[in-house]
């Protein structure tokens, strides 16, 4: 993956080998493509949840403070995207917080080359993510071609996805398309657990541990439990089972996935694009179907854990109505995505009422 993301950062950038005339030429088409992008760099931050104290009696009275760092975001982006009828940037600048909805659609407002490249670095709560959208997109009256690298730490998913799709014009507001779909990504499906399970449903944790370096001490005293550096780590099998246990096994399963490499996963998609706008109505609403998936019969092939074909979907809605003129609105906005039965989504919903 971090390949690709280093390919698709660079790709506006390459030039090389060029002559005096070339170089002039790549030079304009270079100035074309990103005339009217924006380049920005942001950190936002702010105070998290307030210091808990947390009491215990088992030494006599002590207490004990859980402090949590601050949040706080470090944003890098490029975007040359065409804002929508109803969008309203409504900040001078860019600040790295903004969430367009309409980012997610096939189809934006215009035809032709449309790109954005962001990564957003952030801690939340004292747990830090990376989040990722990166993508090329051109949209022509019969066909579109999009090229988009997507992570996102909260929701845990990671892939590549290329795109290449007919594309039939109903009207001037709705279109239909149908292509192929590629996507990379880790063996999604895949559960390193499952080897140690036993015949009743109970997992060989214990096994496991061992395996992994972690001892077992038995004293009059009574019984230790220690790391794989010989250093104690309970001392009682509440706590072995309550507090290391759940770490050795999910170290142990984020560490045999990622031994495995990508997988690529071939399909058939179909979609829709639906956009209306006036100043008082607006609907833009989209929609992504992969009902076939090409199963090459690998080891870690999704088809393997989900026992064939599955529905892999995504969409969009974001919907606006004045019920009083520049008075009293309600919106509608949001989006949902689910592949290898993983989902993710954002929505936001309200009224707006103007006192004149």
């Amino acid at each position: 993956m971090k390949k690709i993301l280093a390919l698709l950062m660079i790709i506006p950038f390459l030039a090389i080998g060029q002559d005096k005339k070339e170089d002039s030429k790549f030079k304009t088409e270079i100035k074309k493509i990103f005339k009217f992008s924006t380049f920005y760099a942001a950190a936002n931050g702010g105070n998290s949840v307030s210091d808990v104290d947390v009491f215990s009696i088992t030494n006599g009275l002590e207490t004990n403070t859980i402090e949590t760092p601050f949040d706080y975001s470090l944003t890098f982006g490029v975007r040359k995207i065409a804002r929508l009828g109803y969008e309203n940037r409504a900040n001078t600048f860019y600040n790295g917080t903004e969430n367009s909805f309409s980012d997610a659609a096939t189809i934006g407002k215009i035809k032709g080359f449309e790109f954005l490249f962001e990564a957003d670095w952030r801690r939340q709560q004292g747990s830090t993510f990376l989040d990722q959208q990166h993508f090329l997109r051109y949209v022509a009256n019969k066909y579109i071609v999009k090229v988009e690298y997507l992570q996102d730490g909260f929701a845990d998913i990671e892939y590549f996805e290329a795109s290449q799709r007919y594309r039939q014009k109903i009207g001037k507001k709705l279109s239909l398309n149908i292509g192929a779909v590629q996507r990379l990504s880790e063996p999604y499906g895949y559960d390193p657990l499952e080897e140690w399970l036993l015949e009743n449903g109970n997992l060989h944790y214990t096994q496991l541990a061992l395996q992994e370096g972690y001892s077992i001490s038995f004293s009059p005293e009574g019984i230790t439990y220690l790391d794989p550096s010989g250093n104690l780590v309970a001392e009682n099998t509440e706590v072995w089972e309550a507090v290391v246990v759940p770490e050795i096994l999910s170290d142990y399963a984020e560490r045999k996935r990622d031994e495995l490499d990508n997988t690529l996963q071939h399909s058939i998609v179909i979609g829709f694009d639906y956009y209306h706008y006036t100043k008082d109505f607006w609907l833009h609403s989209w929609g992504n179907l992969m009902p076939y998936h090409f199963d090459n019969g690998g080891e870690f092939s999704y088809h393997t854990f989900n026992n064939g074909q599955w529905l892999d979907y995504s969409g969009g809605l974001i919907f606006g109505y004045y019920l009083i003129p520049k008075k009293l609105g309600i919106f509608i906005e949001g989006k949902y995505n689910k592949y290898w039965n993983r989902n993710w989504h954002d929505f936001s919903f309200g009224f707006n009422y103007v006192i004149k």
